[in-house]
């Protein structure tokens, strides 16, 4: 285990993981929020990680996070809707 900064509130904490306890929480909230929003809006396509951000209120740094994230298969699905 090492000792880190949550990428997503900036604390310090000693895991494994990115984020710390408490985020890893909204983390999951927002992919969740995220695979609804596409699986109820199948054939959306977002211009930019901005319209997609306003479409679904989960801000652009955590969208990069999750795209960026190669063990998620959240990457896969937000890059099969964003139309850049």
């Amino acid at each position: 285990m090492e000792f880190k900064k949550c990428e997503r509130c900036g604390c310090f904490f000693v895991s494994q993981d990115n984020v710390c306890y408490n985020c890893i929480t909204k983390d999951r909230a927002e992919i969740n929020m995220l695979k609804n929003y596409f699986d109820i809006n199948p054939n959306i396509e977002a211009n930019s990680l901005n319209a997609l951000s306003i479409q679904t209120g989960i801000s652009e740094k955590n969208l990069n996070r999750y795209i960026q994230d190669k063990n998620s298969d959240i990457s896969d699905l937000v890059n099969n809707h964003l139309n850049m």
